[in-house]
């Protein structure tokens, strides 16, 4: 059974975590649709895995409420859900069958449904041939895969993951991306954490940007980039011996990325009165103006409320 209707497949009601005089999350309150793909953006530190676990039970919330399909975490609610922790371990002594049979078994699942599951998830993977295989004759890759395998392969309806892309290269970046979408297009819903603020961009329906624990944008990110109010110049650059993009008019912040960079703009700016200032230092073979990234906003957001 999944969520109905306008009922939340997950909700955060005025949340707060402490670990002592430490507080990791403050009065957060989210809601995710069903069927949508949900992320919790924030630097390291900022309170995103602390969420994730009060999602889980894994942490209990000192106030507030967390509902996963309109009540809390229980062992009855766990086979609904795929968690994928951003501290992950496999059984490295068991056979790469077996260990997907077991923790689809454990989920509920009967070896039917697991059969024809096991065979669709190691063929993505690149693994059929290796079922039988020990966990531990695999590469750093293929496990990080091969994780990923484990907590899909009894067809949650709601999947969450922590930093799910954190040390992939960016091949098995984008498989790992293809295989979320593809799971968001059988109605799962996702939720996940990360700190690149490009792979929010890509998937996220709706997200919170947290820093230090709290909730500061929040939304789809039609509403975040409204919030921010701004418009961003994107370049790319050639500029002249001891030439920088420092003091340009009508430019509030700087991202460089070298012979590429991202001008976050003043409301007032000058889009042209601009262009004219950057090829007085050099040459520019892209001038393009559009609303900023999210690298850009939360950099912006943050910077104000350090």
């Amino acid at each position: 059974m999944t969520a109905s209707g306008d009922s939340p497949a997950v909700r955060f009601q005025d949340v707060t975590k402490r670990f002592g005089n430490f507080t990791a999350v403050d009065g957060l309150s989210l809601a995710v649709k069903p069927g949508t793909i949900f992320g919790i953006l924030g630097s390291n530190g900022a309170g995103k895995t602390t969420s994730i676990r009060m999602l889980m039970n894994i942490f209990t919330p000192d106030t507030g409420r967390v509902e996963v399909f309109g009540s809390p975490v229980t062992e009855a609610t766990k086979p609904r859900i795929g968690y994928l922790p951003e501290e992950r371990g496999l059984y490295k002594k068991m056979r790469l069958g077996d260990m997907l049979r077991f923790f689809g078994r454990i989920k509920g699942r009967n070896d039917a449904y697991l059969d024809r599951s096991i065979e669709r998830w190691l063929g993505w993977a690149g693994l059929s041939d290796r079922i039988h295989d020990r966990v531990e004759s695999l590469s750093k890759g293929m496990s990080q895969k091969l994780q990923f395998v484990t907590t899909v392969v009894h067809g949650p309806e709601l999947l969450v993951l922590d930093e799910p892309f954190a040390g992939l290269d960016p091949v098995n970046r984008d498989i790992m991306r293809d295989a979320v979408l593809a799971m968001h297009r059988e109605g799962t819903t996702i939720v996940f954490s990360t700190h690149v603020m490009e792979q929010a961009e890509q998937l996220c329906h709706e997200l919170v940007l947290l820093h230090r624990g709290t909730v500061r944008l929040g939304g789809t990110l039609a509403q975040v980039r409204a919030a921010e109010g701004r418009q961003a110049a994107h370049i790319r650059h050639a500029l002249k011996p001891g030439a920088t993009l420092d003091g340009l008019p009508g430019v509030a912040a700087v991202t460089d990325h070298g012979n590429e960079a991202e001008l976050t703009l003043e409301p007032d700016a000058d889009g042209q009165l601009l262009l004219r200032a950057l090829l007085e230092r050099g040459e520019v073979t892209r001038f393009e103006l559009r609303e900023p990234s999210l690298h850009e906003i939360f950099k912006r957001v943050a910077g104000e409320s350090a």
